[in-house]
């Protein structure tokens, strides 16, 4: 399953629609790393993920008789995201730097809101993260998007102004989820989560919470 997501980035890379493309997984979850000057919710992009997820599931884990294959595949009908038909989305867009190292954390089988408190600790908690006293690009904070997975809202929040706030949300990570942080001085991103929570979206529950 592995092997043929990673021959379908590679000549997703040859085309030219892909900067660079990385396989891995987590648990049972194939995880697509993908890097690309399309901007967020690119129905290419998103309709290249869904291919792969659709071909890997019809191709490789039915013929092999794999158990719950495709059990994540909520609908057959995409219309251009992925988002909502099962399988779990982060997407940051930000300019390229001289050094910008990226880091991806994962996790199966989680609440939505199992990053909030590492998200807090580094982007807001100074007993963590020295730059936020000491760093004159980090001293202003940042700025938390935290979204409500029951009632579909969103609030932004600032730290450290509106720090006790975003503590009273994000304590509730199966209600409450940071889906992005920016830096405040220049609204930089810095992080984004995927927030899919599948019994939500299926109604019922369906194996697993991204």
């Amino acid at each position: 399953m592995l092997n043929y997501a990673s021959r379908k980035l590679k000549e997703a890379e040859e085309t030219g629609l892909l900067g660079s493309g990385y396989v891995t997984h987590c648990g049972d979850d194939i995880i697509l790393v993908m890097t690309h000057t399309k901007g967020e919710n690119n129905p290419e992009i998103h309709g290249l993920a869904w291919t792969i997820f659709k071909e890997v599931t019809e191709k490789v884990s039915k013929k092999l008789k794999l158990y719950g294959a495709g059990q994540d595949l909520l609908s057959d009908a995409f219309s251009g995201n992925v988002r909502g038909l099962g399988p779990g989305v982060a997407e940051i867009e930000f300019n390229e730097r001289g050094s910008d190292p990226i880091v991806i954390f994962a996790a199966d089988k989680t609440e939505p809101g199992a990053w909030n408190i590492p998200l807090y600790r580094i982007f807001a908690s100074p007993d963590n993260t020295a730059g936020l006293v000491i760093d004159p690009k980090l001293h202003n904070g940042f700025k938390f998007e935290v979204l409500d997975l029951i009632e579909s809202q969103v609030v932004t929040l600032k730290t450290p102004e509106e720090m006790y706030d975003l503590i009273g949300l994000i304590g509730t990570p199966g209600r409450y989820a940071i889906s992005k942080v920016y830096r405040a001085i220049d609204d930089e991103p810095a992080t984004a989560a995927s927030t899919t929570r599948l019994s939500l979206i299926a109604g019922r529950y369906v194996g697993k919470e991204n």
